[in-house]
């Protein structure tokens, strides 16, 4: 884990942003062995054999994920949006979602990087 994501998501004003992020970087770092994690664009990315595998991003009203090499995915389109290689999910304040199928869509990204 890197001191300078941690930093960065510890240092986010509202606490339900800052546990939403801890917890997608518990996804990430569950579905990716070895993952390498940084600080670029002023968010935390999330790398596999040094190629993109998931960033977050924090704004006012939302939490939004992107997870990268997203062609062969099939994901739930009224969730997912964006360009076919990332797909973005944005995530409100008191949103679910599922945890188990986002760790596994992120899983099967990187199985090819």
């Amino acid at each position: 884990m890197s001191q300078e994501v941690t930093d960065f998501i510890e240092a986010i004003n509202e606490p339900w942003q800052r546990d939403l992020s801890s917890r997608l970087r518990e996804i990430v770092q569950g579905a990716v062995p070895g993952v390498q994690e940084r600080i670029q664009y002023k968010k935390p990315h999330f790398l596999h054999n040094g190629k993109y595998a998931a960033v977050i991003s924090v704004s006012k009203a939302a939490v939004s994920f992107t997870i990268f090499n997203a062609s062969g995915l099939t994901l739930p389109e009224e969730l997912f949006e964006g360009p076919p290689e990332r797909k973005t999910i944005k995530l409100k304040q008191g949103q679910s979602f599922d945890a188990e199928q986002l760790s596994a869509l992120v899983g099967q990204a990187v199985s090819t990087l």
